[in-house]
């Protein structure tokens, strides 16, 4: 299974997204540059210039129309995928640290940095698909989380939830009427601070990474507790990890998930550690065991993303490049490991 390289930035990767369709790969670095490539053979098409710093994230509509990315010169930018204009930018006080198309692709989330006595948040805007270049600067609501900042957020329950991961480790679910806090998770879904939250293919679940060198798969709800409560955000299944772990994807139509991080440089040389844990590890999503190691680049993965279709997986590092990895034939065509269905010659 022998990655494509594609080098197409010139620092480290902060985000990588597939479309819809799995042919198109979108990328973002602290290079200021967000690039867009073909997934089966890692030619570049285009580049998104506009940013004045790190692009943070990057989002692409389920038609592969609109893209949206946000950065750290404090601006949310919305793009036409085949052309490369930029149709509208939102800006902010602080920079724009994950944004999210809703499911129907018509409302956009941003998530603002907490920083210089601004209170971070999320604001979620209506995008005018009619006329792209004519947009509301004005969001629709801004959800205030009043503890720990968020980190990162995405859209659930068929958009009627905004669910929002936090520096201290806390989950929170909002209603996407007037961005109200509507559901609180008393005890901390992890020990550190989350970095990544990717939702399942169905919508119904979700995966969270965390620096606590754990990942874990999360029910959304209603699910009736012991107390006899409803609760939502159900733990499903914890993966502990050896690194701090920046990112984690769900494998579709496989029973697997992928994570990726590693030491930072500076912690491999000053700690006299062997290696920085560098490699991508598949685990079992059920029996929650690792069930393969993949080497990574020569620094920490910083971003996993995986293909729409299950057809392979991408992970953006911090060397500067993103390597496209397709799964080879037989693991299509092998039982999955712990499958109790007979193989078939």
């Amino acid at each position: 299974m022998r990655p494509l390289m594609l080098s197409g930035h010139e620092r480290s990767l902060t985000q990588i997204k597939f479309n819809a369709e799995g042919d198109l790969l979108f990328s973002c670095a602290k290079d200021s540059v967000v690039n867009v490539w073909h997934s089966h053979n890692g030619e570049r098409l285009g580049t998104y210039d506009g940013h004045n710093g790190t692009v943070w994230t990057v989002d692409v509509d389920t038609t592969s129309t609109l893209l949206v990315s946000g950065s750290a010169d404090n601006s949310m930018k919305l793009w036409n995928v085949r052309t490369g204009e930029c149709l509208y930018t939102w800006e902010f006080p602080t920079a724009v640290k994950r944004v999210a198309w809703s499911e129907d692709d018509s409302k956009v989330l941003a998530v603002t940095e907490k920083r210089m006595g601004y209170p971070g948040g999320v604001s979620v805007f209506s995008i005018n698909r009619d006329e792209p270049s004519n947009q509301s600067k004005d969001p629709l609501f801004v959800i205030k989380p009043t503890g720990s900042k968020a980190t990162v957020a995405a859209w659930c329950g068929l958009d009627e939830y905004i669910v929002t991961a936090h520096e201290d480790g806390t989950l929170n679910l909002w209603d996407t009427e007037e961005g109200l806090l509507f559901f609180d998770k008393e005890e901390k879904a992890h020990h550190g601070i989350i970095t990544d939250l990717q939702m399942s293919p169905d919508g119904t679940y979700f995966i969270t990474s965390s620096k606590d060198k754990t990942s874990k798969v999360w029910s959304i709800g209603p699910h009736k507790s012991s107390h006899g409560d409803e609760e939502y955000l159900t733990l499903i299944k914890t993966y502990a990890g050896e690194p701090p772990l920046n990112s984690a994807a769900i494998v579709p139509g496989k029973p697997y998930v992928v994570m990726g991080g590693g030491q930072e440089a500076m912690s491999v040389t000053t700690t006299g550690a062997r290696h920085g844990h560098f490699e991508v590890r598949f685990f079992h999503r059920i029996f929650e065991e690792e069930v393969a190691r993949v080497k990574g680049g020569f620094g920490p993965c910083n971003t996993v993303a995986t293909h729409p279709q299950g057809k392979g997986y991408a992970i953006g590092g911090e060397d500067g490049y993103v390597r496209v990895f397709h799964f080879d034939k037989d693991f299509f065509t092998s039982r999955p490991y712990g499958s109790l269905e007979p193989e078939v010659d």
